[in-house]
């Protein structure tokens, strides 16, 4: 992080933490104490606003953090970016304007770091600059083993644009899947609250209809092959940590290679690749902070292709949800 400080925007995946534990999944190198002396003398500000430890982030607050001086530096990195991580992610750029960035992010590369994650998208965001003095944003994030689409924000003003459309509901986002079995009906919507699993170690949510946040998903089968594997097209209207993932599973059509929510169902026998997860953040349409709308779409990893072919899935259609009145 600069001396000079920094504002930093609260995801949609991040809102309803307490501020306390968004610092140190953002700061994991600032201590207990140092972090409740900077709250008690009002250095770190939500939207300008004093903060307490107990507050509540919510999606598009800017989040003030002061020059650190002669503490440890946030965000401490033990992974020093390489001359083939910066290649790797400047490959991955499927569209570049003066506001916004759009990756094609690869599986296995998670978006934020974590205790146990030192390589991520985050902390190579500098080889994203491209000129720019500013550096590029976050505005919404993707599971690890996710791949796909990506927007980064290449200002402040765009940031704060695009993670109001992501919390607005402005944004239309298409997630490509191979599921274990074929749902019934073959086109549907999920309603199904989700809450997170109380503890620590693994982030794993649940349906949990009096504790959880609503969340709704509607899928459309593309393509099947017998009642062994089917091609899903996902939209997910709400964005719950995970809610993909525990939403096809609670139909009885895990995810291929979602052992975490599929159980031994999503690894099925004979099927290459079934370890890893069928995923993908296929295509997105949005407003875009300079006007007018942003559309991207991102090719398939490398292992989703070859899954493709096994199965020989075929049938890709304009829009699966063309008609659907969706909820807001």
């Amino acid at each position: 992080m600069s001396r000079s400080g920094e504002a930093v925007v609260v995801t949609e995946q991040e809102a309803s933490l307490r501020l306390d534990r968004w610092l140190r999944r953002h700061y994991p190198g600032l201590g207990h104490g140092q972090l409740e002396k900077l709250l008690r003398t009002g250095q770190i500000r939500i939207n300008g606003k004093r903060a307490r430890a107990g507050d509540r982030v919510e999606s598009g607050q800017a989040i003030r953090i002061p020059p650190l001086g002669t503490l440890p530096a946030a965000r401490p990195v033990a992974h020093r970016s390489t001359a083939a991580d910066e290649a790797m992610l400047q490959a991955a750029v499927l569209h570049r304007d003066e506001a916004v960035i759009v990756l094609n992010k690869p599986p296995g590369l998670a978006v934020q770091g974590g205790t146990a994650t030192e390589r991520h998208v985050d902390g190579l965001l500098d080889s994203l600059r491209f000129g720019i003095s500013e550096r590029p944003r976050l505005v919404h994030r993707l599971d690890k083993e996710t791949s796909g689409i990506l927007v980064i924000a290449r200002t402040a003003a765009a940031a704060a644009f695009l993670t109001r459309a992501f919390r607005e509901k402005a944004t239309r986002k298409v997630y490509w899947a191979i599921v274990v079995g074929v749902p019934k009906p073959r086109q549907g919507r999920i309603d199904l609250a989700l809450a997170k699993t109380p503890g620590h170690g693994v982030e794993r949510v649940r349906p949990d209809a009096e504790e959880g946040s609503r969340a709704i998903t509607y899928y459309s089968v593309i393509d099947s092959v017998g009642a062994q594997a089917s091609w899903l097209a996902l939209m997910p209207i709400t964005g719950r940590t995970h809610q993909l993932r525990a939403h096809c599973a609670a139909i009885g059509a895990p995810i291929l290679g979602d052992a975490k929510y599929g159980g031994p169902a999503a690894h099925p026998g004979g099927v290459p690749g079934s370890r890893r997860l069928h995923l993908h953040a296929r295509s997105l349409s949005m407003p875009h902070p300079l006007g007018g709308t942003l559309h991207a779409t991102a090719p398939l990893p490398a292992h989703m292709r070859r899954s493709w072919e096994f199965f020989g899935l075929a049938g890709e259609i304009a829009d699966p949800f063309a008609g659907l009145e969706l909820p807001r």
